[in-house]
């Protein structure tokens, strides 16, 4: 493409700022014609090139997309480019809104590309310039491969321009772009455009973390903390330790007793240290608090308070602002939503920000937090990941979240990024990171967490069923490996084995050396090690066996298990008595579910037991169970205890395999009997050995690693293609070609794709009314946030029974043919939804809804219902358009048209 070379020149003088020098150097190398990949901190100002981009392509009279991970960014984004160029040049496209689809300019999510790409659409006629924000998203384990496919399937004569978070494997993800993109030129700043103060607060005390007089001296490059933080943390800590273990006093027995907290070492009330922060000069800030109820309830803390952080005048546009985003909200949801509570936090200049807030709340709060209106914001981190709202502070309760399996301390990359938020470029000489001290927090490990700079980006890329079709229908099999094998995903992979290849040679010199004093491979003693290693596996073989001899034991037993029969879980976190409340006849892998005497309700598998389970008893059991209910269980688990069934109390000795095994016996005569066994430097000439086969044994491994590594995703596919060639979504042999049922899995984009394609392709979900339609599609949506979903069949109507229980069969027969292939399995079917959304498409009010999709009797939040209803319209909507069915087509319109309204309408672009 020809573009005039004074373009940057042009484009730099609508700014009202001079540019820095990584956004000449990208803006450049973009306009010479090469792909760009620029890494830069939050704030930095990545966006300009992306912004340049569209400005050559305007200038060459084509078209640039630009595409971001979340709708709310391109939301901001549209009305950016809109306020720039004006309303006929720029386009939106996301899941919900289609705006100016046709313009030269258009907005769009990164799957809506994607989809592009797979369909061949027209739009990409005339496509010069690929603007991809938030690159790094490739790392996100649920949506990352959306990035890659599409940056493999770009046509070569796109321009790429990926914009990311700082990583630091920057230069291993530009050598991957260069591959599979062609010239692609690197450019890294890792400057933060605004600097950074590390801080801890100790109780109402503020220290700096660095001390700047031990930098401020030549040569003393290395920060060091501060000493008078150290002091008093260590005087914390020692008056901590005193009061623990002073005796007790009067009434409150034990309150002196060790593992006790001292009054003076509780955490600061949240609205002291907003006061606090305050009177340092240090607001607007984010609080981070990585659990929602935490958030909400650091906002209570702060309207229980007198703080207030707004003037009258403030308040009075905060007012207007609110009244603006919610004036479609309708009034008799507002006391459901919690409406009047939020409301008067932001007009105290107070806000909380989560995903579990409703969409049109969020983006208030958005609004009024970069206005400065709202002052103080406690936040999940999420709010790190998306749209640009960035304060003077950020502040860090604690330096431990919860990952979704276990509480794990904060990462260097996930404390980066958090405070990647501090700084207002423009506005802000310095930006502040606080963490808030508390017992068991070390100033030298947050001095680590905030000198460190080490996030890598890890791919996420794996082929799907629905990928996979694309993949087949596009390019054929042989191409398509072809493809797999150049992703990033793949590239790391063999990167990852140059280390193995030059240990393999490595091992290779010493295990020569060995041979070579054990006197070679016809020698005695390599014959006699070679007999110990035989002897050795055998052993080990036999131990193996004996695992899974019991393990088969164990399937058989829970197999046989039926509703009501009392089993003892041996050990674990679930040892006890529990009760089967539903059986599993999954001859692989069954999971009856049951019920334990410490009220826990969940499916175990054959792994909870050792050895075989025999019910030990039975108990009557009530017809119907929800087993989901507090009470229920509470009820169910004292009726266990009650029975008089007790665990068994002995542990017998299990009989070893090996006692009666032949060869194990012929392999240790022969050893006794070996010429070398009575020779006095056996032992010597025997550790050479176990070391000559312990290396072999190692160097096989990194072989088998190596060759697993390599061409791992092709393997996958293959695997994929498999199953699908069994299910006849494609032809068989070594060129497939897909068939009328694979087209139409080509046209859901679902975690349960497959599944989906199933219940279509067997009219599962036919003649059913628009409610319950979204009513049994919730449930391949729907993920519930508790430890066990709800996963037996259940809903308000007879249809829906029926049709969530042929689901449920479907994904059981799925799930086995996804083991025998060894492939990923697809998720369980989730009930939790189901209510709620028919009580929602048969015009239910907004308040039975959240009620009907609660849990332990409180109340979805609205956020959530929002979010899972448009889910719901979104795979509605795909099976509208894949059904081979004109009638289930036309129930899923009426049933989309059923939940588009109210709060789920509402701002939902």
């Amino acid at each position: 493409m020809t573009v005039s070379t004074s373009e940057l020149q042009r484009f730099a003088g609508h700014l009202d700022f001079p540019l820095d020098r990584f956004q000449v150097d990208a803006c450049t190398a973009l306009e010479s014609g090469h792909g760009v990949l620029v890494c830069a901190p939050t704030g930095a100002g990545k966006t300009i090139i992306g912004e340049f981009a569209v400005h050559l392509a305007l200038a060459a009279g084509r078209k640039c997309f630009y595409t971001t991970p979340i709708k709310a960014l391109s939301n901001q984004k549209f009305a950016e480019l809109t306020a720039r160029y004006g309303r006929d040049t720029v386009g939106l496209l996301t899941g919900d809104s289609s705006v100016n689809a046709d313009a030269p300019i258009v907005v769009m999510t990164t799957e809506v590309l994607r989809n592009m790409l797979y369909a061949s659409s027209d739009a990409l006629r005339g496509l010069s310039h690929v603007v991809m924000d938030e690159v790094h998203y490739l790392a996100d384990r649920f949506r990352g491969a959306v990035w890659e496919e599409v940056i493999l399937h770009l046509s070569q004569d796109v321009r790429l321009v990926s914009l990311s978070a700082t990583v630091s494997n920057a230069e291993e993800f530009g050598a991957w772009m260069e591959t599979v993109r062609g010239d692609t030129t690197v450019v890294v700043d890792e400057n933060r455009p605004v600097p950074l103060s590390q801080h801890i607060m100790v109780g109402r005390r503020l220290f700096d973390l660095f001390d700047s007089r031990a930098q401020s001296g030549e040569g003393s490059a290395r920060l060091v903390v501060d000493k008078d933080l150290v002091r008093y943390v260590k005087q914390r800590q020692s008056l901590d330790h005193v009061d623990r273990w002073q005796p007790p006093h009067g009434r409150g027995r034990g309150r002196g007793r060790a593992g006790g907290s001292s009054m003076a070492n509780r955490p600061l009330p949240r609205p002291e240290v907003i006061s606090k922060l305050d009177e340092e000069g240090l607001l607007p800030a984010i609080t981070f608090i990585f659990s929602r109820a935490g958030c909400d309830g650091a906002l209570t803390q702060c309207l229980r308070s007198r703080l207030v952080l707004t003037t009258p005048e403030q308040a009075e546009e905060i007012r207007y602002i609110i009244d603006k985003h919610t004036a479609e909200l309708p009034r008799e949801d507002l006391e459901v939503l919690g409406y009047w509570e939020w409301r008067e936090a932001l007009e105290r200049g107070l806000a909380a920000h989560h995903a579990g807030m409703l969409p049109v709340f969020r983006h208030t709060v958005e609004e009024l937090f970069v206005k400065g209106l709202v002052r103080a914001v406690f936040a999940t981190e999420t709010l790190a990941l998306g749209i640009n709202m960035p304060a003077r502070t950020v502040v860090l309760e604690k330096l431990v979240k919860y990952n979704g399996e276990s509480h794990a301390e904060l990462t260097p990359g996930e404390y980066t990024q958090l405070t990647g938020r501090a700084g207002r470029r423009g506005i802000d000489v310095e930006g502040h990171a606080v963490v808030l001290w508390q017992p068991g927090t070390e100033p030298t490990e947050v001095a680590g967490l905030a000198s460190t700079r080490t996030f890598p980006l890890r791919s996420s890329f794996r082929p799907g069923y629905n990928m996979s079709i694309n993949l087949i229908e596009q390019f054929g099999a042989a191409e398509s490996r072809t493809l797999l094998e150049r992703s990033f995903a793949q590239f790391q992979a063999d990167r990852s084995v140059v280390g193995l290849v030059r240990g393999i040679d490595r091992n290779g010199k010493t295990l020569a050396g060995l041979l070579e004093r054990l006197g070679g491979v016809d020698g005695e003693y390599f014959e006699y090690a070679k007999l110990r290693e035989r002897l050795t596996e055998r052993e080990r073989l036999l131990e193996r066996q004996g695992r899974q001899d019991r393990r088969d034991q164990a399937v058989e037993s829970l197999l046989e298990l039926k509703r009501g029969d009392v089993v003892s879980v041996p050990s674990g976190k679930r040892s006890g008595l529990a009760v089967v409340l539903e059986s599993d006849d999954d001859r692989i892998d069954p999971r009856p579910l049951v019920l334990t005497e410490d009220a826990w309700a969940g499916r175990l598998s054959a792994a909870d037991f050792p050895s075989a389970a025999y019910a030990l008893g039975r108990m009557r059991l009530p017809k119907f169970i929800d087993h989901r209910t507090a009470r229920t269980r509470r009820d169910l688990s004292a009726a266990l205890r009650s029975t008089g069934i007790s665990a068994p109390s002995d542990r017998r000795r299990r009989k070893s395999t090996a006692a009666d095994d032949s060869e194990l016996a012929t392999l240790r005569r022969s050893l006794r009997s070996h010429p070398v066994h009575s020779r006095s430097d056996r032992d010597e000439l025997g550790r050479v050995g176990e070391r000559y086969n312990k290396l072999a044994r190692d160097t096989e491994s990194m072989r088998q690693k190596v060759s697993a590594t390599t061409n791992s995703l092709a393997r996958t596919f293959d695997r994929i293609l498999a199953l699908l060639a069994e299910r006849d979504y494609i032809t068989s042999g070594t060129a497939p070609t897909v068939t009328e049922h694979g087209a139409r899995l080509g046209r859901i984009y679902s975690e349960s794709d497959l599944l989906v394609s199933e219940c279509l392709r067997q009219g599962l979900w036919t003649g059913l009314a628009p409610a319950e339609l979204a009513a049994v599609v919730s449930a391949v949506v729907f993920e519930s946030r508790q430890e066990v979903g709800d996963t037996v069949p259940q809903g308000p109507t007879g249809p829906i029974r029926h049709a969530l229980g042929e689901t449920v069969r479907v994904w059981g027969e799925l799930r086995s043919d996804e083991i025998r292939h060894k492939l990923p399995q697809t998720r369980e079917p989730d009930m939790g939804f189901v209510k709620a959304v028919y009580r929602w498409a048969s015009n239910h009010t907004l308040a039975d809804a959240l009620m009907a999709a609660g849990d332990r009797g409180k109340a979805l939040s609205g956020g959530d219902f929002v979010r899972w209803c448009r889910q719901v319209i979104d795979l509605l909507d795909q099976v509208r358009l894949a059904s081979p069915d004109p009638a289930l087509s036309k129930a899923a319109a009426r049933a989309i048209a059923a939940l588009r309204r109210g709060v789920v309408a509402v701002d939902a672009a």
